[in-house]
């Protein structure tokens, strides 16, 4: 009797035990808040060929609420890089953010960093993907009250269908053209104190869609670089994995070469730009004054010749005049003069012509 009571002693508390976990709920399926497994940040792939520079492209309208820009980069299949399109990607929790991968320079090869999802925007390089990921944070858009709000400054958005919108002007939208971190020619900026935190926060890896996204690029031909040699045929999609109705890279305004900073690369961009409108002007002012020079010369020319032959006429003229005179005075001299009466003295001349040669009787032509 005592052991039976005893064993009920034991065995109850063990029935409520089991019997309060099989009455607990179980796990729901939606999202968590904050995945709890930690993505994979590690160096993935490293590689002795720095990656090529981001090709020139526009960012496809968003597709729906909760879709967060993930950019497009260089990846690497063994042999070759081959392009991986930006892509709107819904969010695998509320409040996350993406952090893109980058390659960085390790010394002896270029190392790749497996983006992840977290609650804050971590390390990427420092470089400049466009569209909202200018090298540090992301300026795209931002979490308030459980949604995704949209900055259409930076980010493609229909303001018709997506109302979760604000304006914050960012000054360098579109991608820049260096593609790593560190080496010759490469981005270099070390990690702040709040990046690093950032990649120790809870986080996920690449989602399904991300990862098939992937798998698409690397199979298609026309996204490798032995092939399209730095222009994919596809630069941006809506959708992970839509290759069919993605957006081509475009033909870039200028080079730009490598900076080290997002906001040099903005100056470059500028300086370049004044470069190329001072050039303009030199060459505009150069034939402008070449035109001047002509014109001035031909003025010249003509003025000269003009002057010449008015002092040819004159000189024709006056020697014309001269020989007239001298014919005149000739004539003159050999035709025999009357004796003019005598009027009271002999102050007059014995020509008819009052007063002599003294008073200028001849007209001198052209006088």
């Amino acid at each position: 009797m005592r052991i039976r009571r005893n064993m009920m002693r034991l065995i109850l508390p063990l029935a409520f035990v089991v019997g309060v976990v099989l009455a607990l709920p179980a796990p729901s399926s939606a999202l968590p808040a904050h995945p709890e497994r930690p993505a994979q940040v590690d160096v993935g792939i490293s590689v002795g060929i720095a990656p090529p520079a981001f090709p020139y492209y526009e960012q496809p309208l968003c597709p729906g609420e909760g879709f967060i820009w993930t950019p497009g980069y260089w990846a690497w299949d063994g042999t070759d890089y081959y392009w991986v399109p930006g892509t709107w990607v819904e969010a695998p929790f509320i409040g996350g953010y993406w952090t893109p991968g980058y390659w960085g320079w390790g010394g002896s090869a270029f190392m790749w960093h497996v983006g992840y999802w977290g609650p804050s925007v971590g390390f990427y390089g420092g470089i400049n993907y466009g569209y909202g990921y200018g090298g540090f944070g992301y300026a795209g858009g931002r979490w308030s009250g459980g949604v995704f709000a949209y900055n259409t400054s930076v980010s493609h958005i229909d303001v018709n269908v997506i109302h979760n919108t604000y304006v914050q002007n960012v000054s360098n939208v579109r991608p820049g053209r260096v593609a790593y971190n560190g080496g010759t020619g490469g981005i270099q900026r070390q990690p702040t104190a709040g990046e690093t935190a950032a990649a120790g926060e809870r986080r996920a890896g690449p989602t399904a869609d991300q990862t098939q996204h992937q798998e698409v690029a690397r199979s298609s031909p026309a996204q490798h670089f032995s092939t399209n040699h730095g222009t994919p045929a596809v630069a941006a999609t809506a959708k992970p994995g839509d290759l069919s109705h993605g957006q081509p890279a475009a033909t870039r305004p200028a080079y730009r070469p490598p900076t080290g900073t997002a906001a040099a690369d903005h100056a470059t961009t500028s300086t370049e730009h004044a470069t190329t409108h001072s050039a303009t002007t030199t060459e505009h002012a150069t034939t402008h004054a070449a035109t001047t020079t002509a014109h001035a010369t031909t003025h010249a020319a003509t003025t000269t010749a003009h002057t010449t032959t008015h002092a040819a006429t004159t000189t024709a003229h006056t020697t014309s005049h001269a020989a007239t005179s001298t014919a005149h005075t000739a004539t003159h001299a050999a035709t025999p003069h009357e004796s003019a009466p005598h009027g009271g003295g002999g102050g007059g001349g014995s020509a008819p012509h009052g007063g002599g040669d003294a008073g200028g009787g001849h007209d001198k032509p052209g006088h």
